[in-house]
């Protein structure tokens, strides 16, 4: 497996990825990816969005948005994973390249949010330096028209660059 940058050359892959994501998980991407003009713009240069690939095939998409204003110092962090690929390590794979963007991007904080009852997702961020920092009460309406829970993680990406300078990988790509 592969991580990098989306591509336009990727457009078709992203495409067939897309197709098999659950209409449920495709909330998480907060964008319309239905729209032409929403994937064209993920492979513009300087959009830090990347994907999971093996053998041609999209596994997995991060991306690291950073948020604007008085919070640009924040990215947040949206991975969504082919559903055949789940629980393999593709997620917590590209969790871990998403602390280097953010590093490259210059920000100092990231967030990630995931609805509270996703418990192994949950685990896997908290596993990479990521703190539970607040939960949204019936913040989510899910496709049958619940609420749900909506939990934010945290993590602060200076930690991670002092634990890579610490052991001599802080000048590592």
């Amino acid at each position: 497996m592969e991580i990098r940058r989306l591509e336009l050359r990727d457009r078709e892959a992203v495409e067939r990825f897309l197709a098999g994501i659950p209409e449920g998980d495709r909330t998480f991407f907060k964008e319309d990816v239905g729209d032409p003009d929403v994937l064209s713009a993920w492979s513009r240069p300087g959009a830090a969005r990347s994907l999971a690939v093996a053998d041609g095939a999209v596994l997995g998409y991060v991306a690291v948005i950073p948020l604007q204003g008085w919070s640009s110092h924040v990215g947040e962090v949206r991975v969504v994973v082919d559903p055949g690929h789940r629980g393999r390590g593709v997620g917590r794979a590209l969790a871990r390249y998403a602390v280097l963007e953010a590093l490259g991007l210059g920000l100092r904080k990231m967030v990630v949010e995931v609805i509270a009852e996703e418990e192994p997702t949950i685990a896997m961020f908290r596993s990479l330096g990521f703190e539970p920092e607040a939960l949204l009460k019936d913040h989510v309406r899910d496709q049958a028209g619940g609420l749900r829970d909506l939990m934010v993680l945290a993590h602060s990406v200076d930690d991670s660059f002092a634990a890579m300078a610490a052991v001599g990988l802080g000048d590592a790509d």
